[in-house]
């Protein structure tokens, strides 16, 4: 063992001496890029083997009672999973990549490179109504951070090689290389450099490259553009966009919802009884929610009449039922949310990408079949055109990236002659929803706390500091019972000018300034009249420990003070923070994150 680390050991050195950290950088993006490639196959092929080998058998003429089943069986082999093995919390795997650039330094456990594919996996293998593109994303940035932090750069290079892990998972398992770096870029917020795009090129083209060598080159979804693009139809995709920016906010504010409802109940088997019970209906009467129901996005982006169409009522109590068609789809855009949250809350392991791409397609269905059959309008809209440009759509809406929207969807399907419509969908679905959503489904948890890294360079900034790096702990504290001679016995043993006053509960009192009291403290003849409480003040503010850091600049600027005392929840005295100190750590922060 040691013979073996000390071979790693110099092989660190010979790197640090012959390969510049930016030479190496770029070294370790062609590797992520690799790994998270063949990590995108291996949960595919996981999700595929699994859905073919429970559904192959199914009637598609009526009702299938294994759709009870199944589901629930996935969520508790999920749950056991993820609460005996893995041991720690793999759900929400966007967020969880945001706050680990925001508040953890890019570091990310070592377990969540693997972990996600299993429970991800079998959860919608078993028809979990949940996407496997979030916890790839999550398996590929940390993939990224522990490769870089195996090598040991810096935490600059960290941040860049997570991203670089989402980029190649997104690359990966869409055969979207443009997609993959601009959504890290538009979601992660990592900022767009020429140091930064290198590395996140490289790890995009390497593994969009490695999935066209495993899977072929074909598009994920097959499409064909039977009606090219017309100005006529402009005012109908600004009607989709505001339609799918709608369905987007009811997405977000149901799921936010139904996760608060679950997050009520601490005992698992209560979330697994309700999450199970709910999915397996759901699932059982509406069968395109089973699993991440690309197969229903491949139909409707086909089909070219209503016999093709029906079929997306197959193996449900609705087979043969032609004029339900579009309550039949209405009601899954309602139930969608119900399902994937019911998935999650349940104990299961997905993402919100498929159900993004899924509710989109159906919406741009729905829109523009509606329009058709009411005569809304003088032109023909074109079920499949709106099919797909409502998928950018809605993934611009929920995740509020409107270039991730346009580019993944032209890639997905090689649907670049729709470029144009695709772009106005998602603007105007993103503008639609930034009216009631400031933030992304995936930020919007960190936002609250104020955790969240964006592209406002200050806030950002801001974000990367915190309290313990700047709070000053050498200061004496005083009693306020002790006489002024006490109080100069205080003062000769300190270096300091500012004296915390607690109690014996060491809970902060006040503040004496030397200043105060350097008028009387050589005078023999008060040392006994005077006492502490007679001349300490109340602070001008009170900085807390869980306050952000810009509720911390906040203070000091309504406040005019250069030092404010720190305590916690409960008013203990911690420390103090001074104005000079956090302006100098700000600027060197700065630095650090601006730099090329």
């Amino acid at each position: 063992m040691d013979e073996k680390l000390n071979w790693f050991q110099r092989f660190i050195h010979w790197r640090e001496k012959h390969i510049t950290d930016k030479q190496f950088t770029l070294i370790l993006s062609f590797l992520v890029g690799i790994f998270t490639a063949l990590a995108a196959y291996l949960l595919k092929f996981i999700v595929e083997y699994i859905k073919e080998f429970l559904t192959n058998s199914f009637d598609s003429t009526g009702a299938n009672w294994l759709y009870l089943v199944y589901p629930v069986v996935g969520i508790f082999i999920t749950s056991l999973f993820i609460r005996k093995i893995v041991r720690d919390d793999i759900g929400h795997g966007v967020t969880k990549i945001l706050y680990a650039i925001s508040c953890k330094q890019s570091r990310i456990k070592r377990h969540n490179m693997v972990s996600s594919i299993f429970a991800s996996g079998i959860t919608i293998g078993f028809g979990g109504s949940v996407g496997a593109e979030a916890p790839i994303v999550l398996t590929g940035s940390a993939i990224g951070s522990n490769l870089g932090s195996i090598f040991r750069m810096d935490h600059k290079t960290l941040m860049l090689l997570v991203g670089c892990g989402a980029a190649g998972a997104v690359s990966g398992i869409f055969k979207a290389p443009i997609a993959g770096l601009v959504f890290t870029l538009e979601v992660l917020m990592i900022d767009l450099t020429m140091a930064s795009l290198l590395p996140l090129l490289i790890t995009s083209v390497t593994a969009a490259t490695i999935s066209y060598m495993l899977t072929g080159t074909q598009a994920m979804f097959q499409f064909q553009m039977d009606y090219p693009f017309e100005i006529a139809r402009i005012p109908y995709a600004i009607g989709l966009g505001i339609f799918c920016g709608l369905v987007s906010w009811y997405f977000t504010r149901a799921m936010n919802w139904i996760e608060d409802v679950f997050r009520k109940y601490s005992n698992p088997y209560t979330k697994f009884l309700m999450g199970g019970t709910m999915l397996s209906v759901l699932i059982f009467l509406f069968p395109p929610l089973y699993g991440e129901g690309y197969d229903t996005i491949t139909l409707l982006l086909n089909g070219t009449s209503g016999e093709e169409w029906n079929t997306v009522m197959n193996n449900s109590l609705f087979y043969g039922n032609a004029n339900w068609l579009i309550p039949y789809l209405i009601m899954i855009i309602l139930f969608k949310v119900f399902a994937s949250s019911a998935t999650n809350g349940g104990g299961g392991c997905g993402g919100i990408f498929a159900p993004s791409l899924f509710l989109g397609c159906i919406a741009g269905f729905v829109f523009s079949y509606v329009c058709n059959e009411f005569g809304i309008g003088h032109t023909y809209v074109p079920e499949k055109n709106f099919a797909l440009m409502g998928m950018a759509g809605l993934m611009s809406g929920v995740m509020h990236a409107p270039l991730t929207g346009v580019f993944l969807i032209a890639e997905l399907t090689g649907g670049y002659g729709l470029f144009l419509p695709l772009m106005i969908v998602s603007v105007c679905a993103y503008l639609t929803i930034i009216v009631f959503e400031p933030h992304s489904i995936y930020s919007m948890r960190l936002a609250k706390k104020g955790e969240l890294l964006t592209h406002h360079k200050d806030k950002a900034v801001l974000t990367l500091m915190n309290i313990e790096s700047i709070m000053e702990t050498n200061f004496l504290t005083v009693r306020p019972e002790m006489d002024l001679l006490a109080m100069v016995k205080t003062v000769s043993k300190s270096n300091r000018n500012l004296f915390p006053v607690v109690d014996v509960n060491d809970k902060l009192i006040g503040v004496v300034n030397l200043n105060d009291i350097r008028n009387i403290m050589f005078r023999q003849e008060l040392y006994h009249r005077f006492h502490v409480e007679k001349f300490m003040e109340v602070p001008k503010a009170r900085i807390v420990t869980s306050d952000s850091m810009e509720q911390v600049m906040k203070k000091f600027d309504e406040t005019g003070a250069w030092n404010l005392p720190v305590v916690d929840e409960e008013n203990r005295y911690k420390g103090f923070v001074s104005k000079s100190k956090m302006l100098n750590t700000y600027r060197q922060v700065l630095v650090d994150f601006s730099a090329e």
